[in-house]
């Protein structure tokens, strides 16, 4: 039976089962897979243990080649830049950890990011390769993050999402909506749109509901409170670019918008504010807030 390997340095291995295929080696179809690393580095690599078989042994540049076996490695990126914000923890204990995200980090690998990651961070923080977030929010948004300690009682917190007993509200700054009577409710159709990371509204039968109110309001510029009933991607960005109150300093929607590497100066304004739950293991009622603010 496949065992997954253990997190190095707060970074999950990724796995790949091996597909039918003519090559001799394991290393050859590594290279034929994922050709924009180098034969070379995947030498490097199996070198230093970053590359193990479905028994969690070291592969070795000349193991032979067999279809359906389990091969774990480890992600890496050369020159992976340094995220200059840090993230808070809120809570911790021996079931579940709250975190407090920064705005441009993402929660988990994706892309360019490796160990420039929330659950990277926190892993090496806390000493926990076991440590699982429970859930997502947007590389662009800021707020809090719910993660699993302890694999014996995970499933349990996990049903938490899956059966909507768990309440999250979200803040966020945009243009006014003055024709609008609050609270108001939008539901919409919510599907994948072009290019593929963008979400787009199409007719349909509602499979997304967002309830909107206003905190306060400022010439050009109100502090809304977002709770999201559904949790489709993007949908709070989505449904506030169709009311035409796209959230401020939004890169993607309603267009997407260029950013260079390293530019920190526009956070989006939306914010992952509260999180409130029953804990399904004493029946006590959990209530955490973020510590970041937006720029209202």
């Amino acid at each position: 039976m496949s065992r997954r390997p253990p997190s190095i340095d707060g970074l999950a291995a990724s796995t790949l089962q091996l597909p039918p295929g003519a090559w001799t080696t394991v290393l050859d179809c590594l290279c034929a897979r994922f050709p924009a690393v180098t034969r070379a580095q995947w030498f490097e690599r199996m070198a230093r243990g970053r590359v193990l078989d479905d028994a969690g042994a070291p592969v070795a540049p000349d193991t032979g080649y067999r279809v359906g076996v389990e091969i774990h490695y480890y992600r890496e990126v050369a020159h992976e830049p340094t995220i200059p914000f840090d993230e808070g923890v809120v809570h911790a204990d021996a079931h579940v950890l709250v975190a407090d995200k920064p705005h441009f980090l993402p929660v988990t690998p994706a892309g360019p990011h490796v160990h420039e990651t929330l659950l990277a961070r926190l892993v090496r923080r806390t000493g926990n390769p076991a440590l699982t977030p429970l859930h997502r929010i947007d590389r662009d948004t800021a707020g809090l993050v719910l993660f699993s300690t302890n694999p014996d009682s995970r499933a349990r917190y996990q049903a938490l999402f899956r059966e909507r007993r768990i309440e999250k509200s979200y803040e966020a700054v945009a243009p006014p909506l003055p024709d609008l009577a609050f609270p108001y409710t939008h539901a919409s159709r919510v599907v994948t749109g072009e290019p593929f990371f963008r979400m787009q509204e199409i007719p349909g039968p509602a499979n997304s509901e967002t309830r909107i109110d206003v905190i306060a309001r400022q010439e050009g510029r109100w502090h809304y409170a977002l709770t999201p009933v559904t949790g489709r991607k993007h949908q709070l960005r989505v449904h506030m670019a169709a009311l035409g109150a796209p959230i401020a300093n939004d890169p993607i929607y309603p267009a997407t918008r260029h950013r260079a590497a390293g530019d920190y100066s526009a956070p989006l304004q939306l914010l992952a504010r509260t999180l409130r739950f029953i804990d399904p293991l004493d029946g006590t009622e959990r209530s955490f807030s973020s510590d970041f603010h937006l720029r209202t």
